[in-house]
């Protein structure tokens, strides 16, 4: 697959770089650029940063960050299966548990909830930072939910995190989580409260907490193109009926214009 001339690979991560360093210079570049291409591509087309890491996996599948990257492409894809055997592949090459988590949501995307939540008891959970431990607990409430054990999910939230005033990278994900379980058991107000405390800590977007906000105010969106469309629609009516002092055969005066270029 192609690869634009200024990805030199260099913009890898130090860490990652070391462990390519066990590989020829030439074949180590190579797999830097694929890399690369995985990290740009995983959000806005994670389909073409699936194709880009399987070509860095034929190429260095002993490299653990290699088989990290290639299990969040296929995740992102929601290959769980493939994702969750690449993450084990690449925890035993490491003997890290930062991936613990993302591998209980797999088993959660395969349909193992339960498998997810067993997970969130073992003693591997203690052993991660406390950014991969909300996340842990995440995990864990989206596998009761999972399992139809909603008021179980919502106890599972509440903690320390949840109720902290600091903001963390996590925060509104978390808050957001809170919101939505609490408004599946129609506790509205709740919930309402807690999609705004979602919303304030949200400074980069991860959340749609602006929009749920809405829909609880009851406040509907407008595409503005939509709207645009229609309203051109609607002149162009006027100006035929006016001509030819009916609506054209076949089609209700409210139905405006068909598909096609008059929408442009």
């Amino acid at each position: 697959m192609p690869i634009p001339e200024d990805v030199t690979g260099d913009e890898i991560d130090k860490d990652v770089r070391q462990e390519l360093m066990s590989l020829p210079k030439t074949l180590a570049e190579d797999v830097a650029r694929n890399l690369v291409m995985v990290a740009r591509l995983i959000d806005e087309d994670p389909e073409e940063a699936y194709a880009y890491s399987r070509i860095a996996l034929r190429l260095a599948s002993r490299v653990a960050a290699v088989r990290e990257a290639a299990g969040f492409a296929a995740y992102a894809t929601q290959k769980y299966s493939e994702a969750l055997a690449e993450f084990r592949a690449a925890r035993r090459m490491t003997g890290s548990v930062e991936l613990w988590p993302v591998m209980a949501d797999c088993e959660r995307g395969l349909g193992r909830p339960e498998k997810a939540l067993a997970m969130a008891g073992e003693p591997e959970v203690q052993k991660l930072d406390k950014a991969a431990q909300v996340e842990m607990r995440l995990v864990a409430a989206g596998a009761r939910r999972d399992m139809g054990q909603i008021d179980a999910a919502i106890v599972t939230l509440q903690s320390s995190e949840l109720a902290s005033h600091s903001v963390q990278p996590w925060t509104a994900r978390l808050r957001y989580a809170y919101a939505d379980a609490l408004l599946e058991v129609g506790r509205e107000d709740e919930a309402r409260e807690w999609f705004g405390k979602a919303l304030e800590a949200d400074k980069d977007g991860s959340t749609d907490a602006s929009d749920r906000l809405a829909e609880l105010d009851g406040v509907e969106f407008v595409d503005v193109l939509d709207e645009e469309a229609d309203t051109a629609g609607t002149a162009r009516t006027a100006e035929a009926d006016d001509e030819t002092g009916s609506a054209p055969e076949g089609r209700d005066e409210q139905d405006g214009p068909a598909a096609g270029p008059a929408a442009n």
